[in-house]
């Protein structure tokens, strides 16, 4: 029972929340049980197969939506004017079926539980009094109070909430929280400026700037979870694509959304966006840098063209006994023919070969004496027809028309370009032999993130032939149907002569009711794949809507990649120009979507920073000043009481001195030690459940309770954009931060008492 000293109304809000409870169960058993029955259904016409597909989804979704919301069910409620039953918000709507569907609990993506998210006592927009309603399992904890009503605040003494952050209390619990590795929805705290940007109506490219801490990332998340709500029907047929910057960072957001109900969204790098392909290499900054741009285009383009080869001197060839000759004029013909058909090259390939053939076969029907224009010679047009014909089975012929002409696949395109100095050299004449050198690469290594854009531009550049896939899956059809036949013709003949004699006509027989092809149909029994397994298999998939977090690290090739598909351009984009790191990346929204969209795009901005505390907020501002000036510094929340320290080392004690500082971070909680590459190597074995050992780019888009920077003059060298990647490390902190440094601190960290090194408190 809970205690009522803590709150007076804690006895009553249990009530409430354990009748929710209880009707949450009811729901969950109806659903486990309906999926049992509908899972134990077997055959059935087409129509029938796809209802209990269809059911078998529903109530899948409906079970995994329930265990979802068994933590933090309701979470909020809202007293309005006029003495009406208050409103209860949480993760899930539910209805009482019993008292004609009463609204027991609103979803908090309905209309209805705005006013939850964005009441003030300026705009109270109804409401009297904002509750949150905190609870542990089944068991309410603590209730928190505003009144936006100011008359009724003073008669209470409760808070006001004037202090511009909803639910200061909850908010300010939830970002003390140790952190566990994994990102937490923010569903109980959204903020005003938060849920204008989750619930935007903007139906073109919207744009979410914010500096660290604002919550980007998870009013983006937030955001596809209100998207699905809405737009239900809409999405769930086309799917929603989420592009992170890493596989860190997706393991880390990886389980909102299912917190939030909604487990149908694909979540993808964009180093792993082209099926088939993983990213499993890395390139140097500047071969990133180069593969990013758009001059690529025409490299790719050259490569692929290079490919479409004219021989140097005449073939020789031998069809039927009989000598022939594929020569530069023939080929020139052929390929001028295929390429003026502005197809791309795997589907240009019929036209040059038919253009080949046609002309060997007029040369050996000259062999012959022929003439296909005079009908008195000796061979008439179906006996060259014949020869086409015989020509295009034949090894020899057809093996070198594929030297000439080949089918390509991107994989072997890109690895063909990289692997050969010459080829490289041929296709990218307006690069330096420095620029070249940097591309070229083993053959055998595999592909890395900046190759998927290369290999998406040579999919469109080459195009699919299925022609030969089409042809297999006809003839496996055919199959389908004769053996589907053969059964009919066992039941038709298996009927006694005399006793179909005496049959009533009137009576129907299987084979009066069936044909061979609906039998085929009702014997496929194909696995069914959810909209975002089939999304990821299929390269020319267009999705509903696509969100991207970090979005300025994206190159151009890779926006390109992706505008493939979205073809509606409804997308919702996260980033801060001032943390790009990658040297293909942007520091100007209007120049990455200005091709795509022209001014049909929104910007909005996230002012309040919720995860840094003012300290070192404060000693990121004057990073980001050197960065530009004229960006706004996020407002923090809250102070940690806690300043950013620096530690100066000799060079030889410098990882002497990181684990004590490392060992020293106990408690609850994770630590990041973030460095450049060849430090993070030299730290590798400092690695645990608790504490990370990251460069600046994996750590981008995550949060650690502390954080120790080491060698920031190093950082600032690594990179081209070395002073966004400090501004980056300086800021994924939620509590502490330090510095281990054996070089003299950047003239922006000068500040710096290095005197003073506290140890953790």
């Amino acid at each position: 029972m809970p205690d009522a000293r803590l709150h007076p109304d804690l006895e009553h809000e249990q009530g409430y929340v354990s009748t929710l409870y209880e009707r949450l169960d009811h729901l969950r058993s109806y659903a486990k049980k309906r999926l049992s029955e509908v899972l134990l259904q077997s055959g059935g016409t087409p129509q029938a197969r796809s209802e209990r597909e269809s059911f078998t989804r529903m109530y899948t979704e409906d079970l995994a939506r329930y265990d979802a919301a068994e933590n933090g069910l309701c979470f909020g409620r809202i007293d309005v004017e006029g003495g009406s039953e208050p409103h209860y918000i949480g993760r899930i709507g539910i209805l009482d079926e019993a008292n004609d569907y009463e609204t027991l609990l609103l979803d908090w993506r309905a209309p209805l539980a705005r006013p939850f998210y964005l009441a003030t006592p300026a705009a109270p927009d109804g409401v009297t009094r904002r509750r949150h309603i905190r609870t542990r399992s089944r068991q309410v904890t603590a209730l928190n109070d505003e009144y936006l009503d100011l008359a009724a605040a003073e008669a209470s003494g409760g808070d006001t909430g004037a202090g511009g952050v909803a639910g200061e209390s909850a908010l300010l619990a939830a970002l003390e929280a140790a952190r566990t590795g994994h990102m937490r929805d923010i569903v109980e705290t959204i903020q005003s400026e938060q849920d204008t940007i989750i619930r935007s109506n903007h139906k073109s490219v919207l744009v979410v700037q914010g500096g660290p801490g604002t919550g980007k990332t998870a009013v983006a998340l937030h955001r596809a979870a209100y998207l699905l709500y809405t737009y239900r029907q809409q999405l769930e047929k086309s799917g929603v694509l989420i592009i992170g910057p890493n596989e860190t960072f997706l393991d880390y957001i990886s389980q909102v959304l299912p917190s939030l109900g909604e487990t149908g969204v694909l979540l993808s790098t964009i180093g792993d966006l082209y099926p088939g392909v993983r990213a499993t290499r890395d390139d140097s900054l500047e071969a990133s840098e180069l593969k990013g741009s758009l001059s690529m285009i025409d490299v790719l383009k050259k490569a692929v063209r290079d490919r479409q080869e004219v021989p140097s001197k005449p073939l020789e060839l031998r069809f039927d006994t009989y000598p022939l000759t594929l020569d530069k004029k023939i080929v020139t013909r052929a390929r001028g023919r295929a390429r003026s058909s502005r197809r791309p090259h795997n589907l240009a390939r019929p036209i040059f070969v038919t253009a080949a053939i046609e002309a060997l076969a007029d040369q050996l029907a000259a062999t012959l004496g022929a003439n296909i224009v005079d009908s008195g010679n000796l061979l008439s047009r179906d006996d060259v027809a014949d020869i086409r014909d015989e020509m295009r089975e034949d090894a020899s012929i057809m093996g070198t028309l594929d030297t000439l002409w080949p089918d390509l696949t991107p994989q072997q395109v890109l690895a063909d370009l990289f692997g050969s100095p010459e080829r490289l050299a041929s296709a990218a004449p307006d690069l330096s032999e420095d620029e070249r050198t940097t591309l070229l690469r083993p053959e055998g290594f595999g592909f890395s993130a900046a190759d998927a854009p290369l290999l998406d531009e040579l999919a469109e550049l080459l195009g699919v032939d299925d022609a030969a896939e089409r042809e297999r899956a006809q003839r496996r059809w055919r199959a389908q149907i004769a053996e589907a036949q053969g059964a009919l013709d066992i039941l038709t003949g298996s009927a006694p002569q005399d006793l179909e004699d005496e049959l009533d006509p009137e009576i129907l027989m299987a084979y009066d009711l069936i044909d061979a092809s609906q039998l085929a149909e009702r014997q496929d029994h194909g696995h069914q794949y959810t909209t975002a397994e089939r999304a990821a298999a299929d390269r020319s998939w267009t999705y509903g809507h696509v969100i991207v977090d970090e979005a300025q690290e994206l190159s151009q090739m890779a926006w390109r990649m992706l505008m493939r598909r979205i073809p509606n351009r409804w997308m919702t984009l996260v980033g801060d120009t001032a943390q790009t790191g990658d040297p293909a990346g942007s520091s100007s929204w209007q120049d990455v979507l200005g091709p795509y969209v022209a001014q049909r795009w929104k910007l909005t901005e996230l002012t309040v920073n919720y995860r840094t505390p003012a300290e070192i907020m404060e000693l990121a501002r004057r990073v980001l000043e050197e960065i530009d000036p004229d960006q706004t510094v996020p407002r923090s929340v809250r102070e940690s009481g806690l300043a950013p320290w620096a530690q100066f080392v000799d060079d030889s004690g410098i990882l002497e001195v990181v684990r004590r500082r490392v060992a020293e971070e106990t408690g609850p909680g994770l630590t990041a030690v973030l460095a450049e590459h060849d430090q993070v190597e030299r730290l590798a074995d400092l690695r645990s459940d608790s504490v990370s050992v990251l460069t600046v780019k994996d750590a981008k888009g995550l949060e650690f309770d502390s954080v120790i920077v080491v060698e920031p003059q190093e950082i600032l060298d690594d990179s081209p954009r070395g002073i966004n990647d400090l501004y980056v490390a300086l800021t994924r902190a939620t509590q502490r931060l330090g510095i281990v440094h054996a070089r003299p601190l950047p003239a922006v960290l000068a500040s710096l008492d290095a005197s003073v090194v506290p140890s953790r408190t």
